[in-house]
């Protein structure tokens, strides 16, 4: 990184940051509940995601058969993805590019993940067979949303070094996904969970232009779209749908014809995920019900912005019911993710505390 880009992404940094526990839990257990309420729907259009949405988080139905959903708190491989990640850095102390690789293998070799994403499904089966984490990604120009969304913990172990975190985001993305916009749209998640744990109150401007410019460092034009969200979060969700349509932001729509969702390209899957997130900073509900009333990849949307809004808000603000009932097929639960995300901030802030 050039010392320009250095002075860059340092600019505006707080001096010290003092996360707490809490917030950690609640970034883990956040992205966990998001990915369980949008994933029944993925894929599907706005009027189902918005009925589900309004039913698992305003009526508390967890256990409606609505398009097949027998009992709400199953997450997928978004979840199971940022959780293995987060694991690895509390072991290591850092980033591990082959210990993460072989974390991932593993979930897929043992058939243990949920939901995967085509792209890395495959990447995972290249690296089985021996192929070179640096070498198994899928390249250009697929851009698909899988590094993305499990890029929050590199939020958390970086929120005080913006330069590390630049460069960890993207040698994660770089595993499953060469496309420089991959690597932009995990900088931009990572980015905005480490701002959110801040305690200053979330300003929209702010903190776009903070997080554009560590986006930038990678890409410019996905940082100049991280920034434009700015001028459309005031805006409701049917017409920011639009809004992003016609601008190019959603490949397949043209803002004319009949909305059908975000699709899982990477760049208008994390925008929406901010606009979630900044339309409501204060609400969780509010911030996951539009991640997934948009139709679309839903679990994915939602997974991002209840991560952000999970550390911007801790663990205190996210709803109970929905947090007991969080599953790994009847493993890692809610109380085997907080004892992880506990363990890792303790191992983060001991980390800290011997190099200051």
């Amino acid at each position: 990184m050039s010392s320009a880009l250095f002075q860059r992404v340092t600019r505006n940094v707080l001096p010290s940051l003092h996360p707490t526990k809490e917030q950690w839990v609640g970034c883990l257990i956040g992205q966990c509940i998001g990915d369980a309420v949008g994933a029944p729907v993925e894929g599907l259009l706005p009027k189902d995601c918005k009925r589900h949405a309004e039913k698992v988080l305003r009526h508390g139905l967890l256990d409606d058969p609505f398009l097949g959903q027998t009992r709400f708190g199953q997450y997928t491989d978004d979840s199971q993805l940022a959780r293995e990640l987060l694991a690895g850095l509390c072991e290591h102390g850092e980033l591990n590019s082959a210990d993460y690789a072989a974390r991932i293998v593993r979930l897929f070799v043992q058939g243990e993940v949920v939901g995967a994403g085509k792209a890395t499904a495959e990447v995972a089966h290249r690296l089985a067979r021996g192929v070179a984490s640096d070498e198994a990604g899928i390249p250009a120009p697929s851009a698909g949303n899988g590094s993305a969304m499990r890029a929050a913990p590199i939020g958390l172990w970086y929120a005080d070094d913006p330069v590390k975190l630049v460069a960890a985001a993207r040698e994660q993305s770089r595993i499953t996904h060469q496309d420089i916009r991959c690597a932009a749209g995990a900088v931009a998640i990572a980015g905005a969970v480490a701002i959110a744990l801040r305690p200053s109150p979330i300003v929209v401007e702010p903190f776009l232009d903070e997080l554009a410019e560590w986006v930038r460092c990678i890409d410019e034009t996905v940082a100049f779209d991280v920034n434009q969200v700015a001028s459309w979060v005031s805006l409701s969700p049917d017409a920011a749908a639009t809004f992003m349509a016609r601008a190019g932001l959603c490949p397949g729509h043209d803002g004319d014809g009949e909305w059908r969702g975000i699709s899982g390209y990477v760049v208008s899957s994390v925008l929406w995920s901010l606009y979630s997130f900044l339309r409501s900073p204060e609400d969780f509900v509010q911030t996951i019900e539009t991640a997934v009333s948009v139709g679309g990849d839903v679990d994915t949307t939602a997974a991002m912005a209840g991560a952000m809004s999970g550390a911007h808000l801790s663990i205190d603000a996210l709803p109970m019911t929905l947090c007991e009932r969080l599953t790994d097929q009847g493993r890692w639960g809610f109380g085997e993710l907080s004892q992880l995300a506990e363990s890792a901030f303790h191992t983060w802030q001991a980390q800290r505390r011997a190099v200051s």
